[in-house]
């Protein structure tokens, strides 16, 4: 949001990329309506009936914010932490970095922009301010200059062809970081932010966000929603969650023109920048915010502040942190592309529950306990044949510490929560929540996962996910469907022969706990681009 604050391929036109084939998932068919986000129970409802039949929306992901002109930029070891899956990392599947308005900074953001796209994350940039050149004074403070807005756009195309020529393939661009909170930067008006995506923002060549009000004030985005033509421009729904009240995070009006857009929460830092992050309980309220944002705000992202920061999600030494562990108990286990459903909210006191299904039908459950007392729940999973849940918690002295399997008989288990305590579930054993295809030994199943579509050229990325057993080392295979080639590939031993691929772990990447899924290589492919599962 603030200062420190306490601290692709070559662009084309942006309806010509997005009719490619980049996936967009549809917010608004997955943002049911106010009530539904409320499921506020009953004074006699004690357990949590989850039903994935009941889908909302679809999750993104999870990350935080690199700006190294502010701060020192993530070590490699950092970069490992924040973006991979395996133990002591944080899973984080978004990166955000600033659009510096000085081009001499572009290269400072390349080195984690980087790691993080090989290692499967979007990255999506917001910019502070214009060039110097674009900039006028006003009364306000400082704004874009009326006959600069053509200008800006190319600004803002070149540095997604600046991140392109350095192997990353922005997935979004922000028009401006909180326009409505511009003490040190430029402020822009909601007339402003909609005549620009009306009349600028189609040009762009990525994925259009706006407007990143800092509190996530409606007078902001409402005449964009009831613009149809800056809407046509916007693809993303940016917002910041800073003091925002919970009873304002549903957004009606987005649920009912937003369809086909996303709805991103780009930027927060929660409670405060004050304490360390490694406070308990108090670093619960990260745990619940998270909840909160995804379950009352249909929010399809959740992005910290600084990713390393004595605050936030990592601290100063890259250790993960008490507030980290919280949303990593979403990250590691909700993985882009799975979609919330419906599970009761706010089964007891103080309790705050919600529940996700990936591809495969596995279901995921998040359970946050703030009572100074342990908490017996039951859980009753609709129309799911798991055998068992496996079992992550964090309390005031363990951090995503593993637990023995629970047992699951007729879609029921009983799980008791300890004090002050956040806990994953995830389904494994027969079923894994739909059906008999368990894939290889242990239930190993493998994805491919479309990054960026050019045309000639694609990314993609392999996720593996592990059964009811562990991996510790992998082998994986598939056939090509449409004479697909691999041009390149990083993070495993590969070999291609026609169009059976093979592929092998590289040590540090082998090992998968149980019910967890990991994204563990990526590459370069030509041909059609295709995303399908396979066995491992």
């Amino acid at each position: 949001m603030t200062a420190p604050r306490n601290h692709s391929t070559r662009t084309v036109k942006r309806r010509s990329m997005l009719a490619l084939g980049a996936s967009l998932p549809v917010a608004a068919a997955a943002v049911a309506t106010r009530e539904a986000f409320a499921q506020t129970p009953s004074p006699a409802q004690a357990g949590v009936v989850v039903d994935p039949s009941a889908v909302r929306q679809t999750i993104q992901g999870f990350g935080g914010m690199n700006h190294t002109v502010w701060i020192d930029d993530l070590t490699a070891a950092q970069r490992e932490t924040a973006f991979g899956n395996g133990a002591g990392q944080l899973g984080f599947t978004v990166l955000r970095i600033p659009v510096h308005e000085d081009r001499a900074n572009w290269t400072r953001e390349v080195a984690t922009a980087q790691r993080a796209s090989e290692l499967g994350a979007k990255v999506i940039a917001s910019p502070w301010n214009p060039p110097a050149s674009m900039i006028e004074n006003f009364s306000g403070g400082r704004r874009l200059r009326y006959d600069q807005y053509a200008a800006y756009a190319q600004h803002l195309n070149d540095f997604t062809d600046f991140m392109a020529d350095n192997g990353v393939n922005l997935y979004a661009i922000s028009v401006q970081n909180e326009p409505d909170y511009a003490e040190e930067w430029t402020a822009w008006t909601a007339t402003e932010i909609t005549r620009f995506l009306r009349e600028n923002a189609g040009s762009l060549g990525t994925r259009v966000i706006a407007p990143e009000s800092f509190q996530y004030r409606k007078n902001l985005s409402d005449p964009i929603l009831n613009d149809p033509q800056a809407l046509a421009n916007m693809d993303i729904l940016g917002a910041h969650l800073y003091g925002t009240q919970h009873a304002d995070f549903p957004y009606p009006l987005f649920q009912q023109n937003g369809t086909g857009k996303e709805l991103w929460m780009t930027e927060v830092y929660h409670p405060n920048s004050s304490d360390s992050a490694d406070l308990w309980p108090q670093a619960l309220d990260v745990g619940e915010h998270v909840h909160r944002a995804l379950v009352d705000g249909g929010f399809q992202t959740y992005i910290w502040w600084y990713l390393r920061r004595y605050y936030g999600p990592m601290l100063e030494n890259g250790q993960i942190s008490k507030r980290g562990a919280n949303m990593a108990h979403f990250a590691k286990f909700v993985r882009p592309g799975d979609q919330r459903v419906d599970a009761t909210a706010n089964p007891q006191s103080n309790v705050y529950v919600s529940a996700y299904k990936n591809a495969d039908a596995q279901i995921t459950v998040v359970a946050v306990n703030k009572n100074n007392s342990a908490v017996s729940l039951p859980f009753t999973l609709s129309g799911t044949d798991a055998a068992a849940v496996s079992w992550w918690l964090t309390d005031a002295s363990r951090n995503l510490a593993a637990q023995s399997d629970l047992a699951v008989s007729n879609g029921a288990f009983t799980a008791q929560l300890p004090a002050q305590s956040i806990s994953t579930f995830v389904t494994t054993g027969d079923g894994d929540g739909g059906g008999d295809d368990d894939g290889g030994a242990g239930g190993c199943r493998g994805r491919i996962e479309v990054v960026g579509d050019w045309g000639g050229s694609w990314q993609g990325s392999v996720v593996l996910s592990a059964g009811a057993q562990a991996l510790n080392g992998w082998n994986v295979s598939w056939n090509w469907p449409g004479g697909q080639q691999i041009s390149s590939l990083w993070n495993a031993d590969w070999a291609q022969s026609g169009s059976a691929v093979t592929a092998s772990d590289v040590g540090w990447n082998g090992q998968i706990q149980a019910g967890q899924e990991r994204e563990v290589f990526g590459f370069i492919a030509s041909g059609p681009a295709v995303a399908f599962e396979f066995d491992c």
